[in-house]
């Protein structure tokens, strides 16, 4: 019988696991997670007002709740937790699933400063992520500058922009919507350095922007103009075509006033944040032109956007995993097909798949021809890899080693303790924010932790 531990619970991981059961009658898969709570970006890293994206959860739940599959959240693995080399005595494959847990930084002087974070950061501190200690982003900001086109961007440039009383009907701590609540955040600008056909939102990210109530969304013919797809974007592929309409129908829109406004800034590239009273005060940007190759360059002139907040929003990056090789460039573990490559070796028995495998590219439904690709390496080796006896249940030997998991019943009394947070509050489910009040809700055990009233 083959026993297959996957290393986190997200999208990766899950459709990892769902593959395997799917394929193999027999197969018993343990689903590990660092966190006491599954789903990973679906849960920690899709904004609150997406309810639609974050439903996904009751696809990934189906999976967890299999049983041939285990839930052992609250294990980490590597340095202080379960080592990598132990869990490959108690499995006969282990497949890490663990995504790109850190943001590409910016590189330029004043990236430190008070006041600058990366999106990341912002995007753990209202998705209620229990590693999350940072808050005050918004206190004492009236101009926020967020670095970069992607779909984050706009997570964190809607977010900052939407009224709390929108944001009350999510699932966001109480904490992150008291803070925004009292936000005096009144221009926010989105800022690319190429332009608006090399920018990678999708058009329904980009149009919600334009829904927001109270929101005035401002562009600059001027900037769009400089984009050579910009009068006829008809060549362009669809979604970048459908970016460029977007933008040129607000642009010759007639100026609405709001109380807030969203700039979307394009060919400026950051080179400076400047201090302001020891905090951020302004960024510093170069503004650039099409070089003919599809990139920008810079072309000496300069323009400071004044911004109490900085978010960084430029991609994430993969972190080594502990026992396994890593190519720093890519940020990725290599592989072939899904198996671990040392040197020239391929390692039939470790495996990769999601954003560790590829980096972090696609959209969350990407993640499942990846898993397959994945398994179907994993069970074309599985002959040999059951020949090797195991100790017995993995769960007892961890046990025995002193670890202590959250296991699927945990999660659904975090589950309730959350609903029961929310009507405490008068709102829906609401995400419990630290480590003490998951596991005390996991046990069974009320929590009166402040972070959890805000």
């Amino acid at each position: 019988m083959l026993r297959v531990a996957v290393i986190g619970s997200g999208p990766s991981g899950c459709y990892t696991a769902q593959s395997l059961v799917q394929q193999d009658p027999d197969v018993l898969v343990d689903v590990l997670d660092r966190l006491p709570c599954p789903y990973g970006l679906v849960r920690y890293g899709v904004a609150p007002d997406h309810e639609k994206i974050k439903s996904l959860q009751n696809t990934l739940r189906t999976v967890l709740e299999h049983d041939r599959v285990r839930f052992l959240g609250g294990v980490g693995i590597g340095p202080g937790g379960v080592p990598a080399a132990r869990l490959r005595e108690l499995y006969h494959a282990v497949v890490h699933c663990v995504g790109a847990a850190t943001d590409r930084r910016l590189g330029i002087p004043g990236e430190d400063l008070p006041g600058s974070w990366s999106a990341t950061e912002f995007v753990s501190w209202y998705s209620a992520h229990p590693d999350s200690t940072a808050d005050g982003f918004v206190a004492g900001a009236r101009s926020a500058v967020v670095i970069g086109v992607g779909n984050v961007a706009v997570d964190v440039t809607r977010t900052l922009a939407r009224g709390a009383t929108e944001l009350s009907a999510t699932d966001i701590p109480q904490s992150a919507l008291t803070a925004l609540a009292a936000s005096g955040v009144a221009d926010v600008h989105m800022v690319g350095r190429r332009g608006p056909s090399q920018a990678r939102f999708t058009t329904k990210e980009l149009r919600e922007l334009g829904s927001l109530p109270g929101v005035e969304v401002a562009v600059r013919e001027d900037e769009l103009a400089r984009d050579p797809a910009y009068p006829d974007p008809a060549s362009l592929p669809a979604p970048q075509r459908r970016n460029v309409e977007v933008l040129r129908g607000w642009a010759a829109a007639a100026p609405r006033p709001a109380p807030r406004t969203i700039s979307l800034r394009f060919f400026l590239r950051p080179v400076e944040l400047l201090a302001d009273g020891g905090r951020v005060g302004a960024v510093r940007f170069e503004r650039t032109t099409p070089d003919g190759s599809g990139g920008a360059r810079g072309t000496g002139e300069f323009e400071e956007i004044e911004a109490q907040l900085v978010l960084r929003s430029v991609g994430y990056r993969g972190l080594p995993v502990e026992g396994l090789p890593f190519d720093e460039q890519s940020g990725t573990v290599p592989h072939v097909d899904g198996r671990v490559v040392r040197g020239c070796f391929v390692m039939r028995g470790e495996y990769v798949a999601g954003w560790i495998k590829r980096g972090p590219t696609g959209v969350i439904g990407t993640n499942r021809p990846d898993a397959k690709e994945t398994v179907a390496s994993l069970l074309e080796d599985a002959p040999a890899l059951v020949e090797r006896e195991l100790p017995g249940d993995p769960l007892d030997a961890l046990r025995a080693d002193g670890v202590v998991p959250v296991e699927w019943a945990g999660w659904c009394a975090i589950e309730r303790a959350e609903a029961e947070l929310g009507a405490s509050l008068g709102r829906g489910v609401v995400k419990l924010p630290d480590w003490q009040s998951l596991l005390h809700a996991a046990q069974g055990i009320p929590s009166e932790h402040p972070a959890t009233h805000g």
